[in-house]
């Protein structure tokens, strides 16, 4: 190799050392800030490509993307001194490098812990204001928009982050607590089926009460109408028996005389004894009905 390819060499090799040690890039989803001997000196570093001094100058880069804070549940106390398991999360992003880099060192893991400190006091805090019924029921929603409203303020002067929402994934009560809850509930709940089954017996009381008072009614109603028609029915029947009777009384007679004939010796057996010249055999000894005298 000739001295002057080596010379070409080490000339492109240094070029490659002083790009390296000047040139950086900051990417759209990073944050970042230019040191001077450690101090700040410019806290709004732009994507794209940028030139430091080397040895003077320093650079550190954080994510700017939205980062989730996932708690570890904790026991907090409510307003009846009632404990509870919570386990939360916030979102949150850095927008204020420089504050973020002189509270933290630029250390995210230290920004996670303060935030976590932070939302357990206001946790701590807001559901000491609260009952059990409150935390858990819709209030829950402007419990957790008041208290990221209110530390916001409090960690972009502290850490230069912004708490972009906190919320509670699940409230659980502890084990001794949760039996005597469910014991309740379960009391409570068959304290409401015998009211519910007492008052089903009530109505079916009185509605087979007033079945049997209508279906008494209509008896009385259909029996007092049937004793009208089949009165009206045997007056009618009566007035044409006698019309047609008075037509022809001897005939009426005749008639009569058959009918007790014929229920006299309905039986094979029937015995009666009377005297021939009685006005039972009338028409058996003379066929116009005459007197037997």
């Amino acid at each position: 190799m000739s001295n002057k390819m080596l010379g070409v060499l080490i000339s492109l090799a240094i070029a490659l050392i002083v790009a390296s040690n000047t040139l950086f890039i900051i990417k759209e989803t990073e944050r970042g800030v230019l040191l001077k001997f450690g101090q700040v000196v410019d806290a709004d570093l732009k994507p794209g490509l940028h030139i430091k001094a080397p040895l003077m100058h320093e650079v550190r880069k954080f994510d700017g993307r939205v980062l989730t804070l996932d708690a570890a549940p904790a026991r907090f106390l409510t307003l009846e001194k009632k404990g509870v398991i919570v386990d939360s999360f916030a979102k949150w992003r850095i927008v204020d490098t420089s504050t973020f880099y002189t509270a933290t060192n630029g250390e995210e893991l230290t920004a996670r812990n303060a935030l976590e400190k932070r939302i357990n006091e206001g946790l701590l805090n807001e559901f000491a204001r609260r009952s059990l019924q409150e935390v858990v029921s819709g209030e829950r929603d402007q419990l957790m928009n008041s208290l990221t409203d209110e530390l916001n303020e409090v960690v972009q002067k502290s850490y230069g982050v912004e708490l972009i929402d906190i919320r509670v994934k699940r409230i659980d009560l502890p084990e001794q607590v949760s039996d005597s809850v469910f014991n309740r509930m379960t009391t409570e709940r068959e304290r409401e089926a015998r009211e519910h089954r007492s008052k089903g017996k009530e109505q079916a009381e009185v509605i087979r009460a007033d079945a049997d008072r209508q279906r008494t009614i209509l008896e009385a109603e259909a029996y007092r109408d049937s004793e009208l028609l089949r009165g009206e029915g045997d007056a009618e029947a009566a007035a044409i028996y006698a019309n047609a009777y008075s037509k022809d009384p001897e005939f009426y007679r005749f008639v009569r005389s058959l009918n007790a004939y014929k229920e006299t010796f309905k039986g094979k057996d029937d015995l009666l004894v009377v005297d021939p010249d009685s006005d039972f055999f009338r028409y058996l000894n003379d066929t116009k009905g005459g007197s037997s005298r």
